[in-house]
């Protein structure tokens, strides 16, 4: 039987192999080829930019690219309308950019992904001639994806580093290249190999500048405990990872009765000085992403999708009609936030207005956590840290950074966390944390064991701290830490992260629950060889196994 669509980019693809007529996040094969399309639009807009001469290309906007990346990243964009219309805007450029070329008398390769023009509505047709499975060479099929999803990771960061007025030339430069030359054939395999390392080190570079827009514009994170209860006011409930979004939200709700919560990943910004100024900015809501069906039926108030990740809602869900989507997000049936226009804020009057017509929330969990261990708060701490090691108080320590997911199996990070010993530290960043950080772990002489960098991007901070304490314990390199490296990634940002790691020579990585389905053997023989990627068994083995008995100082 043929396929109706393929995917295999995230974690939960259907039996480890790829979703063949429905996505397990919730889109369908018509979305999924939409999605195709999309990108396939969005490389040949970059086949035509990459034939100017480099000044001219260098003061061309990436805006575009980012966001339609970003819209083909799981559980994002579920509205065939948002995608269709971005396919529509990308042909509009593509023809002025091919336009302005001939202008130039700037000739331009012969390849489909330029010279097509047709209407958004052959979609199917069209879908099936350059999605996945078109690349028939399955070793080059697993390094061109590798590589087209760390990029897509890399165009979500740069997106949010946008919004706050922070931009990257040399990154847009290589963005724009490798889409177009994942477009052909010219590149060997062993050069797609070179290629993804080269994707980590841009995907780095992307990591540090959404930091430095970050503490540039709302203050380095301090060390915080954050409120997981709620008040008795009307509330307005804030998820992804954009902090722009929520600046404005509230600055706009300032005055009106209105509470504002975090959920899944915006849980970071409790700890950013310039969120503490408002009043009415109460804390964090809930859980991971997967678990939002019924903690926003319990909320009773609108709830914002500033980015990823979305559940689309079961049919007649007692929220639906709360939910708000912006930016990069769609949803069918629910309503748009429309983005920035001519410099001026976005007007978040209609969910503002709706909030204050609902119930408070209920109350599903009290107390407190302890998130904000950004690089400057860890710099802070670092003396003390480091003499926690050196005296033996602290033994090690286990990035445990990622994402979340729905599988029974991610419980194993729950209970890996439960069975580490007392005296080795757990350094964290993206969703992956809720499957520890509420639970009562206790401290080392008044450092909580769970260090909470932010959000996925925020690993930046984890990689710094890395490297001050090499310095500091006077190891030759990284991997000569008492660190061990216990992954579990989902979507996109996840890959970039880890070919950032990779980049960095970081060997002895262990991931799961499951690996990627889109690595080939060829590729995962070469990782594994290369970088020692390993997979993980069950939770009391693995502690047993990776974390030694003895203090380990270099």
């Amino acid at each position: 039987m043929e396929n109706q669509m393929f995917c295999f980019q995230c974690q939960e693809t259907a039996k480890g192999v790829g979703c063949t007529s429905k996505g397990v996040c919730g889109k369908d094969s018509g979305l999924a080829s939409l999605m195709d399309l999309l990108l396939y639009v969005t490389k040949g807009i970059c086949a035509v930019k990459v034939s100017f001469r480099p000044d001219d290309m260098m003061k061309m906007d990436n805006t575009y690219v980012y966001s339609a990346l970003f819209k083909t990243i799981t559980n994002a964009d579920f509205s065939y309308d948002d995608i269709k219309q971005t396919i529509a805007e990308g042909l509009e450029i593509k023809k002025k950019l091919i336009a302005k070329a001939k202008e130039h008398h700037i000739p331009l390769p012969d390849i489909d992904a330029i010279t097509w023009h047709g209407s958004v509505f052959d979609y199917e047709k069209k879908a099936k001639e350059i999605g996945v499975l078109s690349e028939r060479n399955v070793d080059v099929r697993s390094a061109k994806e590798l590589i087209t999803y760390g990029l897509k990771g890399v165009a979500a960061y740069m997106y949010h580093a946008e919004k706050l007025g922070y931009t990257n030339k040399s990154i847009d430069r290589f963005v724009d290249e490798t889409l177009a030359t994942l477009l052909t054939d010219i590149l060997s395999f062993s050069e797609l190999v070179e290629l993804i390392n080269e994707t980590g080190r841009v995907g780095l570079e992307a990591m540090k500048l959404l930091d430095k827009a970050n503490t540039d514009t709302y203050g380095n994170p301090e060390m915080t405990r954050v409120n997981i209860g709620v008040r008795r006011n009307p509330g307005i409930l804030v998820t992804g990872h954009d902090l722009k979004d929520l600046e404005e939200l509230l600055e706009q709700t300032k005055g009106t009765g209105i509470d504002i919560y975090t959920h899944g990943e915006m849980l970071p910004a409790n700890a950013y000085p310039f969120f503490k100024q408002y009043e009415h900015f109460v804390g964090n809501y809930g859980n991971a992403w997967w678990r939002q069906r019924e903690e926003f039926a319990s909320f009773k108030g609108p709830i914002l999708f500033t980015t990823n990740c979305i559940v689309p809602p079961l049919e007649n869900a007692p929220y639906q009609n709360r939910i708000y989507t912006t930016g990069a997000t769609a949803l069918k049936n629910c309503q748009h936030i429309p983005d920035r226009k001519n410099g001026q804020p976005k007007d978040f009057g209609r969910i503002i207005e709706h909030a204050k017509h609902c119930a408070p929330p209920k109350e599903i969990e009290y107390g407190n956590i302890i998130i904000g261990f950004g690089h400057r708060q860890l710099s802070l701490l670092s003396t003390k840290l480091i003499e926690e090691v050196e005296n033996g108080n602290i033994r090690h320590f286990v990035v445990m950074a990622g994402c979340d997911g729905r599988m029974k199996s991610r419980n194993y990070y729950t209970d890996f966390a439960q069975l580490l010993p007392h005296d080795v530290m757990i350094l964290t960043a993206g969703c992956a944390k809720y499957r520890y950080n509420k639970l009562n772990l206790r401290s080392v002489d008044g450092i909580p064991r769970v260090i909470d960098a932010g959000q996925c991007n925020d690993v930046y901070s984890l990689i710094i701290f890395m490297k001050r304490l090499k310095e500091a314990l006077g190891c030759e390199t990284i991997n000569d830490l008492p660190i061990t490296y216990n992954i579990a990634w989902y979507e996109q940002k996840s890959v970039i992260v880890l070919l950032a790691l990779l980049y960095l020579g970081v060997r002895n990585i262990n991931l799961g629950p499951t690996l990627p389905a889109f690595v080939s053997p060829n590729i995962l023989e070469m990782l594994q060889r290369t970088y020692n990627i390993g997979t993980i068994s069950n939770a009391k083995d693995d502690v047993e196994k990776w974390i030694k008995k003895e203090c380990v100082v270099c």
